[in-house]
């Protein structure tokens, strides 16, 4: 988490100064700027670390921690206009649940691992498109599915309820050429979910919030 967070922290520092030091920016030669009608494909690599805010646990008590992980990211953006562009993403990582604090443990107690699958959109406000350094904003919406749960040994089944929830997204881009860029990207994430254990026997619940922050190169055309 403190790894990502200062991760987060240095990506919205650089963007905030330089946008201000930019916003007189003029185009640049050698590169293409950003247009409407264009398409850019971006490839990151992300680190998806859930928050774990707030959550509880049912008949045994405690909280709920959820590890972070590191997984490839393919994203792909339409610019409508020159400013504004929709963004989709397509990820996949997995993820291990665990209580902290129970009556059973006063120790981390493993309950099992799930993938989940989290399509995200959003749409985005681009900054200094004229510009090699192009800043954005984003918001939009979040569907996350979890598959393939499996528990951990000496039980015999756990669940998690699929969710929707808002994004909040900031990031910038750096023209290298006439189509490829460098990318930097951060991802708030809202959503909780209930993790059922032992059919229904100790149910779970979570904030699970993931901040997912990537960086990656992308081509425009």
């Amino acid at each position: 988490m403190k790894k990502t967070l200062t991760l987060a922290a240095l990506l919205l520092g650089t963007t905030v100064m330089a946008t201000a030091a930019q916003a007189e920016t003029t185009a640049e030669s050698g590169f293409v700027t950003k247009q409407a009608g264009q398409f850019l494909v971006r490839a990151r690599v992300i680190d998806v670390d859930p928050q774990t805010s707030t959550s509880s646990v049912s008949v045994i008590g405690g909280k709920v921690n959820v590890t972070d992980q590191i997984a490839p990211e393919v994203d792909l953006s339409y610019f409508i206009t020159n400013n504004i562009a929709v963004e989709a993403i397509a990820a996949s990582t997995r993820h291990v649940a665990s209580v902290t604090g129970s009556k059973l443990s006063a120790g981390k107690v493993n309950v099992g691992s799930v993938w989940v699958l989290p399509p995200t959109v959003t749409v985005q406000y681009h900054f200094m498109t004229q510009s090699r350094f192009s800043p954005y904003l984003g918001a939009g919406i979040s569907v996350d599915w979890f598959y393939n749960s499996t528990p951990m040994s000496g039980l015999n089944r756990i669940s998690f309820t699929n969710a929707v929830g808002p994004a909040l997204q900031a990031g910038f881009d750096y023209a290298l050429d006439g189509h490829w860029s460098l990318n930097a990207d951060i991802k708030q994430i809202f959503i909780n979910t209930t993790a059922s254990v032992n059919s229904g026997f100790v149910k779970a619940k979570t904030a699970l919030n993931p901040t997912v922050f990537g960086v990656g190169v992308g081509y425009r055309f």
